[in-house]
């Protein structure tokens, strides 16, 4: 499958498991390599590789249920699991089926105030620097309440600076608003525009987790023929479904909607029309009534939800068997992964269009506050559905000794596979330019979907055959010393072919003393999306960093007029001259068991990569934005060298173009999309180190187990290159404030979701048929770049760098977790029962700029949960 990655400045797909498909009782064991691993697994396994092994050969029986509970959450989730196997034909035939059945209730936004609360400045201590940041102000501007500007001249029709600004601009709210300087309906009241809008929390209707249902099935059928071969088969099938409620759409800047003249509900419609305002303050308003552009509004009656299944058919059939010395296995896959998604209650622009232009109550009303507003007629479902495949054929050879060498025989193994991938992106019509809208200003495909709130998509696909060929030898050089070497060649018919290899050696000085080290080449193709993918529009919400310039420096601070955080579109493209990620692995180590029980281990790695595939980023482009602006000033508009990739609408509001030039930038409007293109990138390097601590010892009290480990990244660095090195050299000169950030580039150690620390430790009891376990995770602090002040907002007692800024730091997190359990045996079942607490001390997440105030990337936020845990083994 694929999710997204944040690389550069913005998220790219990147190609991703879902080890959800694994049943858990179907697990035997799981190997971890923490090197580099492309020279013997192929090319994505660039960091390491992590095997689930499952117990293809299981006998008998066993079951778990388990049932869960949250102290502050309605969540209860179930699971049930089970494996089963027995054997047949005198032995020779086994058969394994194993599967695992998981629901659990979705996590709503209103079950906590401060997922609730887009607003979090309310959370902050008094006297925080940050306590009137708008960047923590994660309201919308678009509500139900909207801004309405007349088409017509404003003084023409008599209603300047009565009920309209000078540019024939008024807004709605609430009826009974201290704002409210006219009475427009029983819900509602109008006034000029200027008194600040009417914020919308996005959070009311949404959910932070979706409601699940999933279950998997494995079945696994051997047999040993008589001629010695054996024949393997694998058969799963898997099947998700969830529903999730998101937050209501809101249109576009670049694809406004008009009220009618004829519209029922307009108040400046039609004489005689039930809905029009008084005469007595529409002194010039013709007969016909006045036609309203919308601004700032959002049909928020409903969330949008969102019903998405997934599948999953994989199918193996091999054999294995020997010849001589030589032991052989070839066997053929075919997998398939399908997803349908349908988004309901999405608002069609060309229904919409129609309702607001009748003149019948049936029309969409958008002076109502969402009461009885004829949404529905404009209502649409919209579907996405999404196959992926995987054909394979491979074939490996292994023999322990290949040739002796005076410490031993050399062992190697080698092979071939064959595979085929390919995917397919199916979108809905009213998204994929078969259903275009077309608005009054002309705009057509590929800028504007027929869908309020999303951008076109065209229909994607691409497929890719891959052969490889790979050797692995297992030299043992001396008594002490053990030495691994592999190759591997990988041929695509996109992107080209490469060689990588690896050497690997551990030397044991002592029996209780391993040295291990590794050297290795790793290789990532682009994957099919980046390659293939067709113009594609994404709408995320992102800061105008030019336009945060202006309201901090043209004297809007609190953006009382500018609205700098805005849904911004951008356009990406695929590209066939993509190169390959290439990176060189290292790794060197110590273990140490000196006792029995007793082990250490410390690691230490390190990962340089090139040619990295990312993106530049919408909010780096809007920055870079900002510098080209603030060094040209005001002198000659006209003549401005701005970023050609963030393409904006003209400047209409006088108001607003003199923010900006009090600000000493000429003025910029609304971002109508920024241009974006997938890239290969400047050197990636990470390096760090791995430690770990484990011992047990037995007791009168009982048996103790005793585990520590830790991870610590000491760099993770994205070279700058182009313009990111441009923007970080005008942030190290002071031309840009420290508070804009330079998204995805240089020292990436700290910032958002990139911790330098974690430690994990587990201490377990066990006295007979009573077991315990205590066990925490700690994740170290980090900061949010998004977040960072200039140091003239610093407080004067704080230290503050005019490079760095001051940073928000969000505090280390440990969480603890218990259990304590019961086994009852009788006779060759067993009977076990446990009782387990996560996060038992309740901790919360840190306060983070969020959409649901933490980062969770890094943390969870669900409070303490409980479980039950029955289970029963038959053997």
């Amino acid at each position: 499958s694929y999710q997204t990655e944040e690389v550069g400045g913005s998220f790219v797909p990147v190609n991703t498991v879902n080890s959800n498909t694994v049943p858990v009782y179907g697990i035997e064991r799981v190997e971890v390599l923490k090197d580099g691993a492309s020279a013997i697994y192929g090319a994505d396994a660039v960091a390491g590789v992590v095997n689930h092994v499952l117990a293809t050969d299981y006998q008998g029986f066993r079951v778990r249920a388990r049932y869960g509970w949250y102290d502050r959450l309605d969540r209860k989730p179930i699971n049930l699991d089970f494996a089963w196997g027995s054997r047949f034909n005198g032995d020779r035939t086994r058969l394994s089926v194993m599967g695992s059945r998981q629901s659990r209730d979705r996590v709503r936004a209103d079950e906590d105030p401060r997922w609730l609360q887009g607003d979090l400045r309310e959370f902050l201590a008094e006297g925080s620097p940050w306590k009137g940041d708008t960047r923590l102000r994660n309201t919308s501007a678009n509500s139900l309440y909207g801004q309405f500007d007349l088409v017509a001249s404003a003084s023409r029709v008599g209603l300047r600076n009565r009920l309209t600004d000078s540019a024939g601009e008024f807004e709605v709210f609430p009826a009974g608003d201290p704002r409210c300087e006219w009475a427009l309906n029983a819900q509602v009241c109008g006034a000029v525009d200027g008194n600040g809008t009417q914020r919308h929390s996005l959070n009311e209707l949404r959910d932070l987790s979706a409601e699940l249902d999933r279950w998997t099935l494995f079945a696994f059928l051997n047999h040993d023929f008589n001629n010695g071969l054996e024949s393997f088969s694998e058969l799963m099938i898997y099947r998700s479904d969830t529903n999730l409620r998101r937050h209501a759409s809101a249109s576009f800047s670049s694809v406004k909607l008009r009220v009618g003249a004829e519209n029922y509900y307009n108040p400046f419609g039609p004489c005689g029309s039930p809905n029009r305002l008084p005469e007595s303050l529409l002194p010039d308003v013709p007969c016909e009534g006045l036609e309203l552009t919308i601004d700032n509004y959002r049909f928020a009656e409903l969330p949008r939800i969102v019903d998405n299944s997934g599948q999953v058919f994989r199918l193996l059939q091999g054999l294995r068997g020997s010849a001589g010395e030589w032991d052989w296995e070839g066997a053929v896959l075919y997998s398939k992964a399908t997803r349908d998604d349908v988004t309901r209650n999405r608002v069609s622009n060309t229904l919409m269009a129609e309702a607001l232009r009748d003149s019948t109550p049936a029309a969409y009303n958008p002076f109502s506050a969402g009461v009885d507003s004829n949404l529905e007629r404009a209502l649409v479902d919209v579907y996405r559905d999404n196959e992926m495949s995987l054909s394979m054929v491979d074939f490996q050879l292994h023999r322990d000794r290949l040739w002796n060498m005076p410490a031993g025989p050399v062992g190697f193994a080698g092979g071939l596979e064959l595979r085929r991938e390919s995917f397919e992106d199916d979108r809905d019509p009213r998204l994929d330019g078969t259903i275009a809208f077309t608005d009054f200003e002309g705009d057509t495909f590929p800028f504007v979907s027929d869908v309020v709130n999303s951008s076109p998509t065209p229909d994607n696909s691409g497929s890719r055959n891959v052969a490889s060929v790979f050797a692995e030898f297992h030299v043992p050089a001396f008594e002490s010393v053990d030495v691994q070497a592999a190759i591997r060649y990988e041929n695509f018919s996109d992107v080209g072919s490469t060689v990588v290899g690896k050497l690997a050696a551990g030397w044991r000085p002592h029996a209780a003393i391993l040295v291990r080290a590794s050297w290795s080449e790793a290789f990532r193709a682009p994957n099919l999306v980046t390659v293939n993918e067709t113009l594609v529009a994404r709408q995320n919400t992102r800061n105008d960093y030019a336009c945060v310039y202006a309201a901090n420096a043209g004297g809007d601070p609190d953006q009382d007029t500018l609205d700098c955080r805005n849904s911004v579109q951008r356009t990406a493209q695929g590209s066939a001259a993509l190169k390959p990620e290439r990176s060189d692995n290292a790794s060197v180590g110590i273990v140490l068991e000196p006792l029995d029980g007793i082990s250490f281990t410390l690691d230490f790695w390190s990962i340089e990569k090139t040619d990295t595939i990312g993106l530049f980023g919408e909010e780096n482009h809007t920055a870079l934005d900002a510098l080209l602006r603030i060094q040209h000033g005001t002198g000659n508009c006209s003549a401005l060298q701005a970023n050609p990739a963030v393409v904006r609408a003209a400047v209409e509001d006088a108001e607003v173009a003199a923010i900006y030039q009090a600000a000493g930038i000429c003025p910029a409007g609304d971002i109508l999309r920024i241009n974006d293109r997938y890239a290969n990138l400047d050197t990636r390097t990470l390096k760090g180190f791995d430690t770990s601590v484990s011992f047990g010892f037995e007791v009168a009290a009982g048996e103790f187990n005793i585990r520590y480990s830790a991870s610590f990244l000491d760099t993770f660095d994205q070279e700058p290159g182009g313009d990111a090195a441009l923007l970080l050299a005008a942030k190290a000169a002071g031309a840009i404030p420290a508070s804009i950030p330079v998204r995805g580039f240089d020292d990436l150690i700290q910032r958002s979701g990139n911790q330098k620390q974690k430690h994990n430790v587990r201490v377990s009891w066990r006295k007979g048929a009573l077991a315990a376990s205590l066990s925490g995770v700690r994740i170290g602090k980090m900061y949010q770049e998004s977040l960072t002040l200039d140091c003239d907002d610093a407080p004067a007692a704080v230290q503050c760098a005019d490079e760095i800024g001051l940073r928000w730091w969000l505090a280390p997190m440990t969480t603890l977790n218990a259990t304590v359990g019961y086994t009852l045996q009788r006779g060759s079942a067993d009977f076990h029962t446990r009782f387990g607490v996560r996060n038992l001390t309740d901790e919360r997440a840190p306060l983070a700029d969020r959409y649901f105030g933490y980062l969770a990337d890094a943390h969870q936020d669900y409070g303490r949960s409980f479980y039950l845990d029955f289970r029963y083994t038959k053997n």
